[in-house]
């Protein structure tokens, strides 16, 4: 059994997938971070960076927190969605998921927050972070040009995590975005079709997560707001 602490970011949601792909039973433990829930002492002592999703694995006791560490701990315990045991493929498989981690995810997430929740003024913060959201979009899409997924001939965790941000593309970089990336976007509706994925989705049937990104909302999303309000 698998407790999965989540809520229906991007993150989660590709750990999700991993976990329905995988067919491992879990437990969901919802974290609402517009109301706070991420900065209590009992989930502090969980993963003390105060972020989702963080699991705990039952069966060793494991602890595991941040989504690409929590793919790659669920695909080496139980053997799958892994490319072939090779150094190359281990290298391929290395460097997209922590190109993904490192350089989607976070440009991603700036872009979302200056474009859609920072103050004024905010233009040059919004030009930068569009500008490399796009850009590490558009070398992921140059990268699929004739190929059916990230590494490989396979569906592996770069897939899912991949995924997991894909799916805010147009809230990122606007409604028509997707004619930008192509490719990106046919890897994207495959996975989107599948039971596992659909399952995922469906999450947000499960628990009522606080939508509205009001001002005390504000204070827990963004700490730096309340440290300048002390």
């Amino acid at each position: 059994m698998i407790t999965f602490y989540y809520n229906l970011a991007p993150n989660p949601m590709k750990v999700a997938l991993c976990l329905e792909e995988m067919s491992l039973p879990y437990e969901l433990k919802p974290v609402d971070t517009r109301k706070g829930e991420q900065h209590q002492p009992d989930f502090l002592a969980i993963n003390p960076n105060g972020k989702v999703p963080v699991i705990i694995d039952q069966d060793t006791g494991a602890r595991v927190f941040d989504s690409n560490a929590i793919l790659l701990y669920l695909a080496e315990k139980v053997g799958q969605f892994l490319p072939d045991s090779t150094p190359v493929a281990r290298g391929e498989l290395l460097s997209w998921l922590m190109f993904i981690a490192t350089g989607v995810g976070p440009f991603s997430g700036q872009a979302v927050h200056f474009k859609h929740f920072a103050p004024e003024p905010k233009d040059y913060a919004v030009s930068r972070y569009l500008y490399e959201a796009q850009r590490h979009y558009g070398i992921i899409n140059a990268h699929l040009s004739g190929r059916r997924y990230m590494v490989g001939e396979t569906y592996t965790i770069v897939d899912m995590a991949l995924w997991g941000w894909a799916r805010m593309v147009p809230f990122i970089l606007g409604e028509n975005a997707w004619g930008d990336f192509p490719n990106l976007k046919h890897l994207f509706d495959e996975i989107s079709a599948r039971p596992a994925a659909q399952v995922a989705v469906a999450l947000k049937e499960m628990h009522s997560f606080k939508a509205e990104m009001d001002d005390e909302a504000r204070q827990y999303m963004f700490r730096h707001l309340a440290a300048l309000s002390r």
